[in-house]
């Protein structure tokens, strides 16, 4: 019988071990593995994307450390491109490690709060879709439309949830850094 939470599971599951596979083609392929590493990204956008939905709609809700960890795989999956942007020679590796260490000290300042979460990221991402509009246009183009796209498809939700609670939560830490 199909249970749609056990299948977003897997699909975020799938997106965990993309982490892996990003550091291993930054080690073994390096640079030559951008366009395969772009449609991985792309892959792992559209998993993100389904993921949540698809386990909202099964019929036996429940909570899982495989959907509750969904944020955390998002998290891994960036450093996993983050150290294939660098290991591959896309940045430096001051450049990288400046990078990590400066969040590293953050959330051991503020903790491993969401907002934060999901603000490291953002600048990961962004740094890959330019890298591939230099290198392979046509991907990079995709890339960014694919974020539009998603953008617009989800824009009530992101309008009236995500950036409200990111601000909030952002304002809320920054109001309470003392005590």
């Amino acid at each position: 019988m199909f249970d749609a939470k056990l299948f977003a599971d897997f699909i975020t599951a799938a997106r965990g071990v993309l982490g892996l596979v990003l550091i291993w083609l930054a080690f073994t392929q390096g640079a030559e593995a951008l366009s395969i590493v772009a449609l991985f990204m792309l892959l792992d956008w559209n998993g993100d994307f389904v993921d949540g939905t698809i386990a909202k709609r099964s019929r036996h809700p429940r909570s899982t450390r495989i959907g509750d960890g969904d944020l955390y795989i998002d998290l891994f999956v960036s450093i996993g491109l983050g150290i294939y942007i660098v290991a591959s020679g896309f940045a430096g590796t001051i450049v990288g490690l400046a990078y990590l260490i400066g969040w590293i000290l953050i959330l051991s300042r503020f903790g491993l709060d969401r907002n934060l979460l999901m603000l490291a990221q953002a600048p990961v991402y962004l740094w890959f879709i330019l890298i591939v509009l230099r290198v392979f246009p046509e991907m990079g183009n995709l890339m960014a439309a694919w974020v539009i796209v998603a953008t617009a498809i989800n824009w009530r939700r992101f309008s009236k949830d995500i950036v409200p609670n990111f601000i909030d939560g952002v304002s809320s830490m920054w109001r309470n850094r003392h005590q």
